[in-house]
């Protein structure tokens, strides 16, 4: 008590006011801290490159396979296929799924094997892959919420089942904007058989503006010739600009809420300048012939040097600064087989012994190539399909029905933890069992990669703010580095 005494005596009236004014000058530190921070998430304004907070990635490749790509029979090793060959699924013995009743579980007919440090089991259908599972962050519980490709396809690109609803790589044109004014913020690469179920929808704007909706290229359909014709000297072709931008400018200053015609007048400005860039870019010709051979541009099999080519071109245009590339591996309908490839109901073996290669090697090569030239360090790849496929075989078949269910997607590349296997199916591949994940989860964490919050980045429309995650999904931080 005396010392307690002695010290409280020792306390002067300076020493308590200057006690009591840096406390007070720290909660006010505190506050003008808070208020900062409050001011910059306020005045955060899409599409010049703010983000909500410290960004990993700063572009984005989305290869998407439409037609349901079996995970058991790619990226999910299922010893029990093996193991109860040819017996009935338990409990679902009378399953009748999206085209009628199933049959017994089937094993894959390729062995899985390990790869990489990490040991991942992958199909040895996939060699070429193999190689990278050590940078790849699988996500073996997905589950999507319809069985049919068109919505499927939708629902995996815009997180909504029905069309109208911009894609995810909208949302990034919209979020980030441009790293280049020559070229467009998004582009979409479809498959040279054709686009993918529900065509356009897949890389829709939906209610964004207009300037958000990918632009769609390929090498076998690039941009448009938008040379000036050879009748229209170089002099009148510029006074007509100058004349139809006054005659823009006074419109849009008399009708200020007039967002199509802007939207119209940025697509033609864009149009103008990709006259010089898009040629270079689309000119595979500039690339060595080594590079040619790693992707397989060349092959004898048409369907793999076209993907190979597409493979090629989204990588430059991933390096010259394009935010969201969709690169599609099959298509609707084929002309050349007329399957999906993917949708293997009635000849798993023979479909996937045909389309793999296709996709094995040209997709390979370019994450080595991303990954050699450090574009993969602020690039974030994502593998995507609709859905996954039955254990079982389709009844009098030897192919496999659609399955909601559960299937696998991965990510890799900017703040992904490589080597990493998030969730699971149960021990057949039925159903997301451990740590199911969702669309909505999925383009949480894509976002949070790309520095955003998915719920704080919203759009305004019929009365609801409006996101990519509609009104789900969580942040899953075990694949994250």
């Amino acid at each position: 008590m005396y010392d307690s005494f002695t010290q409280l005596s020792q306390l002067t009236r300076r020493t308590f006011l200057g006690n009591v004014v840096s406390g007070l000058a720290g909660v006010g530190l505190m506050q003008l801290l808070s208020e900062d921070s409050l001011a910059r998430a306020s005045t955060w304004q899409p599409g010049v490159g703010q983000t909500h907070h410290l960004a990993k990635a700063k572009r984005v490749l989305q290869i998407m396979c439409p037609g349901a790509a079996s995970h058991m029979d790619l990226w999910e090793h299922k010893p029990s296929l093996d193991k109860y060959h040819g017996q009935p699924l338990p409990g679902e013995e009378e399953f009748v799924s999206f085209q009628g009743k199933n049959g017994n579980l089937m094993k894959s007919p390729w062995p899985f094997a390990p790869a990489g440090e990490s040991g991942k089991r992958i199909s040895t259908l996939l060699p070429h892959m193999a190689k990278h599972v050590d940078d790849i962050a699988f996500w073996h519980s997905m589950h999507s919420k319809t069985n049919t490709h068109g919505p499927g396809c939708v629902f995996m690109n815009t997180g909504h089942a029905t069309e109208g609803f911009p894609s995810a790589g909208a949302w990034t044109s919209y979020a980030l904007g441009s790293e280049n004014d020559n070229l467009p913020t998004y582009v979409a690469i479809p498959d040279i058989r054709g686009e993918p179920p529900n065509g356009k929808a897949n890389w829709s704007n939906g209610f964004l503006p207009a300037r958000h909706q990918a632009i769609m290229m390929s090498d076998q359909q690039p941009i448009r010739n938008l040379a000036r014709p050879n009748r229209v000297s170089q002099a009148e072709d510029v006074a007509s600009r100058k004349l139809l931008a006054r005659l823009n400018q006074g419109f849009a200053a008399a009708n200020p809420a007039e967002t199509d015609l802007q939207a119209r007048v940025a697509a033609y400005e864009l149009a103008a300048k990709m006259q010089l860039s898009a040629p270079e870019v689309s000119d595979l010709s500039r690339e060595s012939a080594e590079t040619h051979k790693q992707y397989g541009t060349t092959d004898s099999n048409k369907l793999k040097a076209a993907y190979a080519r597409n493979c090629l071109l989204a990588r430059r245009l991933l390096e010259r600064g394009v935010r969201h590339v969709n690169l599609y591996c099959a298509s609707r309908a084929s002309g050349v087989d007329g399957l999906l490839n993917w949708d293997a109901h009635k000849t798993l073996k023979a479909d996937y012994d045909r389309h793999c290669p296709v996709f094995d090697q040209p997709t390979a090569a370019l994450l080595t190539d991303l990954k050699e030239s450090g574009l993969l360090e602020d690039t974030l790849v994502l593998w995507t399909t609709e859905f996954g496929r039955m254990p079982t075989h389709q009844a009098g078949t030897a192919g496999r029905d659609h399955n909601p269910d559960g299937f696998t997607c991965w990510m890799m590349g900017a703040g992904v933890r490589g080597g990493t296997s998030y969730g699971a199916t149960d021990e057949f591949g039925r159903r997301a069992e451990v740590n199911p994940t969702s669309v909505w989860d999925f383009y949480a964490t894509v976002l949070h990669l790309l520095g955003f919050d998915h719920e704080q980045l919203t759009w305004y429309h019929n009365g609801l703010d409006r996101r990519l995650t509609d009104v789900h999904g969580h942040l899953i931080k075990d694949v994250l580095s």
